[in-house]
């Protein structure tokens, strides 16, 4: 628990279908134990390569001149919304970080409960957990909660 008291969990957000079925669950998880919600989204500098004129983003539309941290917030910012809309204390943490699963274990340091979901943007679809979930799960001090999407 925080030094509030509170149930504190953390949920890796990336906008991913996975993710979203992540947060609804630690949504309803968080009502039930009167708990806060720590929303970590993390995103990385691109490369000099990177031409920023075209970038896909969650919804698979295509977004002019975003860089990845405008939308990694624009992320966070959803997710944010829904657990506002859906009446959940949450607080965001937005990480400039090659490594999102570090992200999400540094902010879970306090907490009492991990949720992820099981895949995010990348990885091979045969997969049955991503590698930041499996990554959270071997190195998490705390419960994790690997999510599924919603059928």
């Amino acid at each position: 628990m925080t030094s509030t008291g509170s149930f504190l969990i953390v949920v890796g957000v990336d906008g991913s279908e996975y993710s979203r079925a992540a947060l609804g669950w630690a949504m309803d998880e968080a009502r039930q134990r009167n708990g806060q919600l720590r929303l970590v989204t993390a995103w990385n500098k691109p490369p000099m390569a990177w031409y920023p004129a075209v970038l896909e983003t969650a919804a698979g539309e295509i977004a002019a001149e975003e860089s990845p941290e405008q939308v990694a917030r624009a992320r966070q910012g959803e997710a944010l919304k829904t657990a506002a809309d859906g009446g959940v204390a949450a607080a965001g943490e937005l990480v400039d970080t090659p490594s999102p699963a570090s992200a999400i274990l540094d902010a879970a340091k306090d907490a009492d409960l991990i949720v992820v979901g099981s895949r995010g943007h990348g990885g091979f679809p045969g997969l049955h957990l991503g590698s930041v979930s499996t990554q959270v799960v071997t190195h998490a001090q705390c419960p994790v909660l690997v999510v599924h999407r919603k059928a």
